[in-house]
């Protein structure tokens, strides 16, 4: 399982991670690049770090949303979170996210933060510089 920083945006490492599960105490203030689902599991271990902003494949948003109901947990916390089209990055494969990824869904935290649905997740996570 890919983890590592391949960037830093205003003084936070961006974090490719294929999972969300192998986020911990030292990634604190990261842009996390996930190629985890966004769903209220995933989001559950995005809030035990504090992170810059979190993003998630939206794994074809499925039935009642649940492949990004996690933006809503993470925006009543006040964390940017962003869904990525799995048309556009593939499932598993944060590399591939970061690449390739387009931005399906955010959370009104990341709307404030001037993240847009159709922006690359590159650009995306260069809001945060």
């Amino acid at each position: 399982m890919l983890k590592r920083t391949v960037a830093h945006i205003g003084g936070k490492p961006v974090i490719l991670t294929d999972t969300i599960t192998k986020l911990d105490a030292g990634d604190a203030g990261a842009i996390a690049v996930s190629s985890s689902h966004g769903g209220t599991s995933s989001a559950e271990f995005a809030l035990a770090q504090p992170l810059t902003c979190a993003f998630f494949s939206d794994a074809g948003i499925g039935k009642h949303r649940a492949g990004i109901a996690g933006l809503d947990m993470l925006d009543r916390a006040g964390v940017p979170g962003v869904a990525v089209s799995h048309d556009t990055g593939r499932i598993g494969d944060a590399a591939d996210i970061w690449a390739h990824g387009i931005v399906s869904a955010v959370n009104e935290a990341a709307g404030r933060a001037g993240i847009a649905v159709g922006q690359t997740v590159q650009e995306a996570a260069a809001r945060f510089g």
